[in-house]
């Protein structure tokens, strides 16, 4: 699959909240991708911790992260407003 496909595949918008920056995966999950990239960030760039303190397959956090890269600074954002 591509990124784009894989994106469809596990990432959703928020259906409560629906910027960019509140996304989240699918609902089998339900975890948002601004926690995963703050949990990544936080274990050192560890997908496999990742993965595994949540409970979601690899592939869900990698597709999270490429999402992430697409949507940076609205994301960055977000981490920062809940740090704060």
């Amino acid at each position: 699959m591509n990124e784009d496909e894989l994106i469809a595949r596990y990432v959703e918008p928020n259906p409560r909240k629906p910027q960019v920056e509140e996304a989240r995966l699918v609902v089998d999950y339900a975890v948002p991708v601004w926690a995963l990239v703050g949990y990544w960030e936080a274990a050192g760039g560890d997908v496999d911790r990742v993965a595994a303190d949540y409970d979601v397959p690899r592939e869900a956090v990698e597709t999270a992260l490429a999402y992430y890269q697409r949507h940076r600074c609205a994301i960055d954002a977000r981490i920062a407003a809940n740090a704060a």
